[in-house]
């Protein structure tokens, strides 16, 4: 387990590199010409756009983890239980209606937004709901948001408030700044280490509520815990790079097998997949055709997909055996 993990933090660290340096031919230019500027460009454009995919990536893949864990179900992802797009629309809500304009306050209206989704699923999942309608009532409330979200947007006062806010709903990294990096990575590291010490917790839950309470764990406020920290780191990303699905089903995917089906011990390994994943759709929307400017969810997404009927197949098969 230790070895895995220090070859995909190893994975994290060269992909990342790579990420802040591609492409190479303007920095040997710049180098040349005007260093001043070099590094402007890579502290201001190159370096807060590499730090935002790490963490975003690294966001999805732990909270999924925790999220899976918690609900019992391989398809509680962020995305798929609603909790991206009800951060979308608490980020909507406060930039286009209540004017909010600071990083750091879409950031608390993203993690609303998201906690918003997450609480009516976890009513349902203490009155024991079954895995089926756990799903249901999360691509449900996933489509509500994603509806509420348009129709805001389509009555915003700016008329061209679609036009704006497409790009970002779609997941973009482009042109992002050190200040909003921060808004949403340190709110986001905070809410990490917290659902990380929650690890062992986590593990003892999977063997059932009853257990945990002989133990000594409160089931109950364990996942309010879950709940409200996944909304939070989340929610900041969101807000600030729009809503990327698929990394958070397919790297705690990865994660369970690594670790032989421990929710717990999956967590820091989704993690480090997850921020490998988003590395590597970020550098494919990098060097794709010049000029064409494609969203990394549209790439998540399609690539997620196929993966996303596997898992319901799989389970659809243990379900009859």
């Amino acid at each position: 387990m230790t070895r895995s993990l220090i070859l995909l933090g190893l994975a994290v660290a060269a992909l990342a590199i790579v990420h802040l340096l591609l492409p190479f031919e303007p920095l040997i230019a710049l180098r040349r010409a005007d260093p001043a500027t070099l590094w402007l460009l890579v502290e201001q454009i190159r370096l807060p756009r590499t730090l935002l995919v790490v963490g975003y990536g690294a966001v999805l893949g732990l909270t999924g983890a925790a999220l899976q864990a918690l609900f019992a179900n391989p398809l509680a992802s962020p995305d798929i239980t609603g909790s991206s797009s009800g951060a979308a629309l608490g980020a909507v809500l406060g930039s286009y209606w209540l004017g909010l304009s600071s990083p750091l306050s879409l950031a608390a209206a993203g993690a609303l937004g998201a906690l918003a989704v997450l609480v009516p699923l976890f009513v349902l999942a203490g009155r024991r709901a079954d895995t089926a309608t756990l799903l249901l009532a999360g691509l449900a409330l996933a489509l509500a948001a994603g509806a509420a979200t348009s129709l805001l947007l389509a009555l915003a006062p700016s008329p061209f408030a679609f036009y704006d806010a497409f790009e970002w709903l779609m997941g973009s990294f482009v042109d992002r700044s050190l200040p909003q990096a921060a808004a949403a990575l340190v709110p986001a590291a905070i809410c990490g280490v917290l659902l990380l010490g929650k690890a062992r917790a986590i593990d003892v839950l999977a063997l059932g509520e009853d257990v945990a309470a002989s133990l000594g764990y409160a089931p109950r406020r364990l996942a309010m815990w879950v709940i409200g920290l996944s909304s939070v780191a989340v929610g900041a990303c969101v807000s600030v790079c729009g809503a990327i699905g698929f990394v958070g089903l397919i790297a705690p995917f990865a994660g369970r097998r690594l670790t032989r089906g421990h929710p717990g011990r999956a967590l820091a390994p989704s993690a480090l997949i997850g921020a490998i994943l988003m590395l590597i759709a970020d550098l494919a929307v990098r060097l794709g055709p010049a000029g064409r400017n494609i969203p990394v969810g549209v790439l998540t997404t399609v690539a997620g997909t196929p993966l996303f009927i596997l898992i319901i197949l799989k389970m659809r098969q243990r379900v009859t055996a």
